[in-house]
């Protein structure tokens, strides 16, 4: 097992950089003016040509490569022309948004994927088969922005004043304010003294309030995390759902579940440890592989949801033309597939020993 972890933590070495050289290319071949679409179209050609000397547009673009692939190597991934400030310092303000995100939202897929999957499998052609396969085909057909709004108007508007009713935007409640647990803790006394690491982790509002037993925070974070959630988890959400039912379905036609009917074994126990654990390979692969969706779906849930996210930077960042921002998100969010697809491959060992990862 170690010797696959080892070989394929190598063999990223020149995917990452593959994905380094496609986006870079990519960027700088999509038509506009980076300058203008900055500063604006009435800016001169003299403060252009400042600007793109400044930010080293005019060189050759495989000096340009070379300098980027050097800088990251380093550590050091630019500074974002859009927002002035350096893309490092955006990825871990906005990183943690997009991450607690996307969690809650494959979190949601998985708890009521694969259970009606399950159940649609087991009373395969009743109602409830029926009922849940319909749900899927219509989840998986809802576009995000319109399921989003959908959400926040009915949440918002109509259930407001109402025990049901939930924030239709935002992360926290307009003017709540929350230690994060490095001050808590007394690990650092200020942002400015405390690491990366800590303030990345502190802007995950859910984790931060567990950290400081802060109750009040852990409730507005979980209430304004719900909607945006449902609103991209719903997709994968019906993806898993089908593929649970077709996969669960074929394996309680094979033999050996009706040998382990046989042997007299409970329903419970030939159902979920017999079929469901052999069912789950092709699951698990579609539960990786929905991490791109989440990623491509924030963007259109943070910019409806009012969320300062990665997917919502992205897209200002494209539309900007700001290279080295675009890049570092491409980057990071390469090695987040790549970290997700080496968990599903190890986890493939665990559901299924007759796998063997050498």
């Amino acid at each position: 097992m170690s010797n696959f972890i080892l070989r394929r933590l190598v063999l990223t070495i020149p995917v990452l950089f593959g994905i380094l050289f496609a986006t870079f290319m990519l960027g700088r071949l999509i038509p506009g003016d980076p300058c203008r679409a900055i500063l604006g179209e009435k800016a001169t050609d003299e403060v252009c040509d400042a600007f793109i000397k400044r930010n080293g547009l005019d060189q050759p673009l495989p000096i340009q490569f070379g300098v980027y692939v050097r800088n990251v190597m380093s550590g050091d991934l630019g500074d974002s022309i859009r927002f002035g400030r350096p893309v490092t310092t955006l990825l871990v303000e906005r990183l943690p948004v997009t991450f607690e995100l996307a969690v809650f939202a494959l979190l949601f897929a998985i708890t009521l994927g694969i259970p009606l999957g399950i159940i649609s499998a087991y009373r395969h052609n009743s109602a409830v088969d029926v009922g849940t396969m319909i749900g899927a085909n219509i989840g998986v057909s809802m576009p995000v922005f319109w399921l989003g709004l959908m959400l926040a108007y009915f949440f918002g508007v109509i259930l407001k004043d109402t025990p049901f009713a939930l924030p239709p935007s935002g992360r926290l409640t307009a003017g709540a304010s929350y230690d994060p647990f490095y001050t808590v803790w007394g690990l650092a006394a200020a942002e400015e003294a405390a690491s990366g690491l800590m303030i990345f982790l502190s802007r995950l509002n859910i984790l931060n309030a567990v950290l400081t037993l802060n109750g009040a925070q852990f409730v507005d974070s979980l209430r304004h995390i719900i909607l945006p959630a449902a609103a991209v988890g719903t997709i994968p959400l019906s993806i898993i759902a089908r593929m649970t039912r077709s996969s669960v379905l074929e394996v309680l036609n094979q033999d050996y579940v009706r040998t382990a009917r046989a042997k007299g074994l409970s329903e419970y126990k030939v159902v979920m440890r017999h079929a469901v654990r052999n069912a789950l390979l092709p699951v698990v692969t579609i539960i990786g592989l929905s991490f791109g969706g989440l990623v491509a779906g924030a963007v259109l849930t943070e910019t409806i949801f009012g969320f300062s996210g990665i997917g919502k930077t992205l897209s200002d960042g494209i539309t900007a033309r700001d290279y080295s921002l675009v890049q570092g998100v491409t980057l990071i969010t390469a090695i987040g597939f790549l970290f997700i697809n080496l968990v599903v491959d190890v986890l493939y060992s665990y559901l299924d020993p007759r796998i063997r990862l050498t």
